[in-house]
């Protein structure tokens, strides 16, 4: 797939900006705050119709605006299709393919993208919080329903929360609807974590031989770290289900008084280890970027794997964050056949041979300068 042109409008600081894709390697350079962060997350957005740097849409609507836009072409299939979003302060959205309405599942699956961060690469130093978002996102580029499943989730959740903070005000707990809501958590909550587990186990064949490749003698192991599961070898959905419930059952009196759900994938973490030792404690700063290295290529390579074509690689300001070895192994790994929209400062970080047949385009106050 390649995306051909974009096209934004009020998105954040691009009041009406264009671009066109000539070719498959593109540099956006620019200072700091110009936008060039946004036009990559515009691209993303169009993936998974969510940003990765916030939770609200109307943050990505321009301060005078009252709506934002985004019109792409995409080239797939050896046939263009034109993708159209737009959001309103009122929260109101419109979604098309090729000038008709779409549901959100159909809009979904049309372009992939692999975003590449400076951000990621604190991965492993952030909260659990943190990995659980990048799995989420990773995911969702595969498994399009993925989201619907987190949502479904996360409302049956809040339900409880609120059902708990109510009962603690009467004093009243009623059994039986406790019962119903930790019902729907586990089973909604088993297919997130089967889904999860699943992933990990795929996505850790292809990284630990990357990471291999970089650090030359290190083993990197992937593991998901269920709040609730001892044993790893539980990975049958009906028996993640199982201990689910007997752990709700098990924290019932803690959770009233809590006032919270304290047990399902809201819980959860991601733990790497290298050479057995846990990555987030005794990892440098070196390791971790490694690590997070391996992991964003093997997301590149999973998704080509599972869909049957290249996802578009999104390289956000990473390179400047990397010593020479790992830009050079970066670059390296790009395949030709990856379209790579990549922003930087400047292009001092870049090899006269890789800019010969890039594309660049010069970003300030959100428009291209000619």
């Amino acid at each position: 797939m390649k995306l051909e042109k974009i096209k934004l409008n009020n998105y954040r600081n691009c009041s009406d900006l264009e671009l066109v894709f000539d070719k498959n390697k593109t540099l956006i350079i620019g200072k700091n705050a110009q936008g060039k962060t946004n036009i990559l997350e515009s691209i993303y957005f169009l993936s998974a119709l969510k940003s990765p740097r916030t939770t609200s849409n109307t943050d990505l609507i321009q301060f005078s605006a009252d709506k934002f836009s985004i019109n792409s072409q995409i080239f797939k299939n050896n046939t263009q299709t034109e993708l159209f979003y737009q959001y309103n302060c009122d929260k109101k959205r419109e979604l098309k393919i090729n000038g008709v309405k779409s549901a959100i599942k159909d809009f979904k699956n049309v372009i992939k993208c692999v975003l590449f961060s400076s951000s990621d690469l604190l991965l492993l130093r952030g909260a659990p919080q943190d990995r659980r978002d990048w799995l989420d996102r990773a995911i969702s580029q595969i498994y399009p329903a993925y989201d619907d499943r987190l949502s479904k989730y996360e409302k049956i959740r809040i339900q409880k929360n609120n059902y708990f903070k109510q009962c603690a005000k009467t004093g009243k707990y009623d059994d039986t609807l406790l019962s119903i809501l930790n019902e729907q958590l586990s089973v909604t909550g088993s297919n997130i974590i089967y889904i999860r587990k699943k992933y990990i186990k795929e996505i850790e064949k292809i990284a630990k031989n990357k990471h291999l490749t970089i650090s030359e003698t290190e083993n990197l192991s992937i593991k998901y770290d269920c709040s609730f599961i001892d044993d790893d070898a539980i990975e049958d959905i009906n028996d993640i289900q199982t201990v689910f419930k007997a752990s709700l059952d098990a924290r019932k009196d803690e959770e009233i008084k809590r006032c919270q759900a304290c047990v399902g994938p809201h819980r959860d973490d991601i733990i790497f280890s290298i050479n057995g030792l846990d990555g987030t404690k005794f990892a440098s700063q070196g390791q971790q970027r490694t690590i997070v290295l391996a992991l964003k290529l093997s997301e590149l390579d999973l998704i080509t794997e599972k869909i049957g074509d290249e996802p578009i690689l999104l390289l956000d300001d990473v390179l400047a964050e990397l010593d020479d070895i790992r830009q050079n192994y970066l670059l390296k790994s790009i395949s030709d056949d990856t379209q790579t929209i990549i922003t930087s400062v400047d292009t001092i970080l870049f090899e006269d041979e890789f800019l010969k047949d890039v594309q660049i385009y010069k970003i300030e106050s959100g428009s291209v300068l000619s």
